[in-house]
């Protein structure tokens, strides 16, 4: 199993199509006695896969053993997610990584939020254990989609989200949306290349999931109060589940909608808005930057031969 998190053995597969995983295996022998060790899958192109994530008993590899395959997963993700970013930021393609708990409300909010965004163009990648039925709902709304299925796996990583990548036919100056497996533990471990962490909290949890899942709301930037047109049928203190955020987290932003009544989706629609128009904004301002550079090279150049 995952030396880090506990995610199990299992074949990745995106859109249905198999993804050899680094694993650390365990193996019993008929003593008792137990060993493990890992087994890599490498590539010829520039990744490899680490699907891991913090906190976790390895039984049989020593403490520092442990802390070691640890430092080194999340470091190769950490390459793997750079790489993610800079092909993201060289077409001005704004990306968000949504996190949350299982029936959240992040499948439907996608769906409306695609209907909403008439002006912009809209790729989703759908991180799931199993099944195609999110990724099926986000293509009836004429967006793309590509399934990552993690198998007992309880997150992505950046490795997966970059061989998505290179099947959707990203748009320069668009958005991607990443939903990523239903989990508030191991997804805050791993950066996939987003711009920004968006923590989904629905108002039929509990107002202390900030406090008990403290590294996912410390490691968003905005938190989305989800679901709020069922306040009235609840019992939900609103104002506790900010302060907790806020307690973990200072700078987080937060923001109380529903996908259902449309409620708040204006504050939400208008912070993607101007995340795109950033990522559009960097993008220029990079390119007139490398073409000043390049004017300079040649005036030096000319300088030279003259």
């Amino acid at each position: 199993m995952c030396v880090i998190c506990g995610c199990g053995e299992a074949e990745v597969r995106i859109d249905g199509a198999a993804a050899h995983t680094d694993q650390v295996h365990e193996h019993v022998h008929a003593d008792g006695s137990r060993h493990t060790h890992d087994h890599v899958h490498e590539h010829p192109h520039d990744h490899a896969h680490e699907p891991a994530a913090q906190h976790s008993h390895a039984p049989g590899i020593a403490p520092s053993r442990r802390v070691q395959i640890e430092q080194d997963i999340l470091a190769k993700n950490k390459a793997y997610a750079r790489a993610n970013r800079q092909l993201l930021s060289g077409h001005g393609i704004f990306a968000l990584n949504l996190v949350s708990s299982p029936g959240s409300g992040k499948t439907t909010l996608l769906c409306k939020t695609i209907e909403r965004l008439h002006q912009q163009t809209v790729a989703v990648i759908e991180g799931d254990q199993q099944t195609s039925q999110d990724a099926d709902r986000i293509r009836a709304t004429g967006a793309q989609a590509v399934q990552i299925n993690t198998g007992k796996g309880c997150h992505l990583d950046a490795h997966m989200v970059g061989h998505a990548m290179a099947q959707l036919q990203l748009a320069e100056k668009s958005l991607l949306m990443i939903e990523n497996v239903g989990n508030l533990v191991c997804p805050a471990a791993f950066d996939l290349g987003e711009a920004h962490k968006v923590v989904i909290l629905s108002v039929t949890e509990g107002e202390d999931k900030p406090i008990k899942y403290p590294d996912m709301f410390r490691a968003a930037s905005l938190m989305l109060l989800n679901k709020i047109d069922l306040l009235p049928y609840l019992s939900y203190d609103v104002d506790a589940a900010i302060a907790y955020a806020r307690r973990v987290n200072p700078g987080i932003k937060v923001i109380q909608l529903s996908a259902t009544s449309g409620e708040g989706m204006g504050e939400w629609l208008a912070f993607l808005n101007e995340g795109i128009a950033q990522a559009r904004a960097a993008r220029q301002q990079t390119v007139a930057d490398l073409q000043a550079r390049i004017a300079q090279l040649e005036a030096q150049l000319q300088a030279r031969a003259d």
